[in-house]
C-alpha cells in the first residue's frame, strides 16, 4: 500500500535578500485576522457529498451564508464526492490559479470480463505519464483531443472484477474516460463506479476539510453568538489555498503599489524561496505573510538576489484591497510635477 498522498509537499530554501521589518499597525497576521476580514480572504476546503452539483453548493453557500462573491475552483460531478475549494470575496481572484492545480483522486473502477491481476496491474502503469484524451460527451467543454499528464497511478486493490485506484493527475483530466481507456486496453471494457477527489493543489481531504453542516454552523455561532473558534476551523486564510506556489515576501512600502497593479521591482523584495524560474508563478506575500498578489516571475531566484534593480515579477491577479497599507509611491503625474 503506498502513501495517502503521492504529490510530495513542495519544501523551498528561503533566502533573505535584505533586512526589514513589518509595521504591526496594518495588515494582520493571516491566523489572526478578525472575522470579517478573514470572510472576505478566505477559503473553504469543502467535502462536497454525493448529490449536489458543484454549482448546486455553490448556489446553496451563497444563500445560506449571504454572501454573493463567492466561487468554486475545479467542477466534481453530481456523484462524485471529496475536496471541493470554495473561494469568498477577495479570494476568487485566486481562482485562475487553483484552477490549474494538480488533484488527487481515489477511484473505484468496475472491469466487465474477468482479468488477470498481474495484467491489470501492467496496463494501468501503462497510462502514468502523457495521455491523450477526449472529454466525454457529458461534459462542459469543446471535444477535442488533448494532452494531460498522469504523474502517478497506482493499484491499490483488486478484488474479482473491482479495481481501487490512486491517481494524481493533471487539471483537467477526466477520470470516467481514464476507465473507459484501461478497459479499452485489457479488451473487456470498464466503467468508473465511484470517485472521491482527496486531494487538490494545496488543500488535502485529512486536513481542515468540512462539510456543508460545519460550514453553515460555524457561521451561524459566530453571527448569532459572537463566537469565532469554529469560524477559523471552517473558514481558513487564502493563504492556505496557495502553499504550493513560490513565494517572494515584500517590503510594507511596496504593497500598496504591488494592491495598483504595479510590478514588483527588485528594490522592494525582502525574501523569496529558491527554485523561481522565469514564468513561474509566484505569490506575493507582506512580511505578515498576508497574499498581496499572485503573478509571473520574470527573474529567477539567483537574479532576485543578486540583481540591484529590474522587474522581478508582473503582477496578474491583485488579492488584497489598495489602501490596506499606507502609499508609499507617487504616480507618473505626481512624480512629475505640475
Amino acid at each position: 500500500m503506498p502513501a495517502k498522498y503521492l504529490a510530495a509537499t513542495p519544501s523551498r530554501e528561503i533566502y533573505v535578500r535584505s533586512e526589514d521589518e513589518t509595521d504591526f499597525s496594518y495588515g494582520w497576521l493571516p491566523e489572526e485576522r478578525p472575522p470579517e476580514v478573514l470572510l472576505k480572504y478566505s477559503v473553504i476546503n469543502l467535502d462536497k457529498p454525493v448529490g449536489p452539483s458543484s454549482h448546486e453548493v455553490v448556489a446553496w453557500l451563497r444563500k445560506l451564508l449571504g454572501i454573493e462573491r463567492i466561487a468554486h475552483a475545479g467542477t466534481l460531478d453530481p456523484k462524485v464526492s471529496g475536496v471541493l475549494p470554495i473561494t469568498l470575496n477577495n479570494a476568487v481572484r485566486v481562482l485562475p490559479v487553483l484552477l490549474k492545480e494538480d488533484k488527487e483522486y481515489v477511484c473505484v473502477m468496475r472491469l466487465h470480463g474477468d482479468v488477470d491481476p498481474e495484467r491489470l496491474e501492467r496496463v494501468v502503469s501503462m497510462f502514468k505519464g502523457r495521455i491523450y484524451q477526449r472529454p466525454p460527451l457529458r461534459s462542459a467543454v469543446k471535444r477535442e483531443v488533448r494532452i494531460r499528464q498522469i504523474y502517478d497511478i497506482r493499484l491499490l486493490e483488486f478484488n474479482e472484477r473491482t479495481a481501487l485506484l490512486h491517481v494524481w493527475c493533471e487539471a483537467g483530466t477526466y477520470m470516467r474516460k481514464l476507465c473507459h481507456d484501461i478497459g479499452e486496453i485489457l479488451g473487456v471494457g470498464a466503467h468508473m463506479q465511484e470517485l472521491r477527489r482527496i486531494r487538490s493543489g494545496s488543500l488535502y481531504e485529512d486536513r481542515n476539510c468540512s462539510t456543508m453542516h460545519d460550514v453553515v454552523d460555524a457561521y451561524y455561532i459566530w453571527k448569532e453568538r459572537g463566537i469565532d473558534h469554529f469560524l477559523r476551523q471552517v473558514f481558513l486564510p487564502v493563504e492556505a489555498a496557495i502553499q504550493h506556489l513560490p513565494k517572494v515576501w515584500i517590503r510594507d512600502s511596496a504593497v500598496d503599489a504591488v494592491c495598483h497593479g504595479a510590478p514588483l521591482a527588485v528594490p522592494g523584495i525582502v525574501k523569496l524561496e529558491g527554485g523561481i524560474k522565469v514564468n513561474s508563478t509566484v505569490a506575493i506575500l507582506t512580511l505578515k505573510g498576508e497574499l498581496v498578489a499572485i503573478g509571473k516571475a520574470q527573474m529567477t531566484t539567483e537574479k532576485m538576489l543578486t540583481e540591484s534593480s529590474g522587474i522581478a515579477v508582473k503582477t496578474e491577479h491583485v488579492v488584497m484591497d489598495p489602501g490596506t497599507y499606507p502609499r508609499k509611491w507617487k504616480s507618473h503625474k505626481e512624480a512629475s510635477g505640475p
